[in-house]
């Protein structure tokens, strides 16, 4: 019985194999133009694309369908304008109340909004625009939203009585990050700093795991954005600093050293005042560098088989199974990732505000009577 499942099994992952292979393997082949068979696309220009924002959300297998999304933008005379982002498609102008607009393909502003002039000339409004990474951050706050007050319900209706299925999988996973990492850190502070540091946890592992969704709502590389890290270590950086006690600003302007270390030159409370912000910055290099690169990964694997088709038949469908495999391979991966990410984060967060509201005792001095 079980060899006939693990045949069944197999014969399955054969087929979506073969599924993906034949589509792809033809546009391989179509793709492939000029001399000496050089591939008609930039790699790198496909890769960032990918991975960057747009005013657009792709519709899954096709580059010429979007989802258009609105464009606000404020022009250089001080006008508001909003309309779809689907008057600038292929490079198409758009004229709102004598104003040309148009997306650039080039320069500075590439890839952004830009108004033109009658000159020909490029200038960038203020852009409010709701575009793909920023409507992804209002689609993973609605899920994070939904999963916590999918849980407060159950609480409601019945009690403490212990929740199943999918409710009781998300218990699990938020008194695992409650009970071992925030209150076995923080103490009897954990409930203080537990809201912002599980709704980090829980916002963080929904971007990452909405963006190995190649369908929308899913696709946005948001945790790949530095821009989004950045605030998300800032908001950190503010707790961890307002909420600092005396004894946290000590060690930073008076640290516990050898006097010729902070006086008559400051060099330890240099290094610490320095410490102070280069702690963000690994939280929000560290998560941008983990999640872009292993998007980043599966793009290559995937564009290896536009590469090797000039090279035959053969050549491209050997390397299309390949490739598809190794990209099922570091999906599957990357949801492991995400977790570790978001976990990775949050206790590092926790750590950070333990160092600045730890309390010091001075030890007791007992005397002899």
């Amino acid at each position: 019985m079980c060899i006939l499942t693990m045949k069944k099994v197999l014969a399955i992952l054969l087929m979506v194999v073969a599924a993906v292979v034949a589509p792809v393997q033809a546009t391989a082949s179509a793709s492939s133009e000029g001399e000496g068979g050089t591939p008609g696309f930039d790699i790198k220009e496909i890769i960032f694309h990918h991975l960057g924002d747009a005013y657009g959300w792709e519709v899954p297998f096709s580059h010429d369908l979007r989802i258009p999304l609105p464009i606000i933008v404020n022009d250089s005379q001080g006008g508001w304008h909003l309309f779809s982002s689907a008057r600038l498609e292929h490079g198409q102008t758009y004229v709102d109340n004598g104003v040309t607009y148009r997306i650039a393909e080039e320069g500075d502003y590439s890839g952004k909004v830009v108004e033109v002039a009658a000159d020909g000339g490029e200038f960038r409004p203020f852009d409010l625009s709701i575009t793909k990474n920023v409507l992804a951050l209002f689609i993973s706050a609605i899920v994070v939203m939904a999963l916590v007050f999918s849980l407060l319900r159950y609480y409601k209706r019945n009690g403490m009585r212990a929740p199943r299925k999918g409710v009781g999988a998300l218990e699990a996973l938020i008194c695992f990050i409650y009970d071992g990492v925030i209150k076995d850190t923080l103490g009897a502070k954990a409930p203080k700093f537990a809201g912002y540091l599980l709704t980090v946890f829980l916002f963080i592992f929904v971007m990452n795991l909405l963006g190995l969704i190649v369908i929308f709502p899913g696709g946005a590389n948001l945790t790949g954005n530095i821009a989004v890290t950045l605030v998300l270590a800032l908001m950190t950086f503010i707790i961890t600093n307002v909420k600092g006690n005396k004894h946290y600003w000590k060690d930073i302007f008076w640290p516990d050293v050898p006097l010729p270390l902070k006086f008559p030159f400051p060099l330890m409370p240099i290094i610490e005042l320095f410490g102070i912000f280069t702690k963000p910055a690994a939280l929000c290099v560290r998560l941008f560098a983990n999640m872009l690169s292993g998007h980043m990964i599966v793009i290559v694997f995937t564009m290896l088989i536009f590469i090797f088709a000039p090279f035959g038949v053969a050549v491209t469908t050997g390397t299309t199974v390949i490739s598809v495999m190794f990209s099922l391979f570091m999906l599957m991966l990357d949801v492991l990732v995400s977790f570790i990410q978001a976990y990775v984060f949050t206790m590092l967060s926790t750590l950070f505000i333990s160092f600045a509201v730890e309390e010091h005792h001075e030890p007791e001095v007992k005397t002899e009577q």
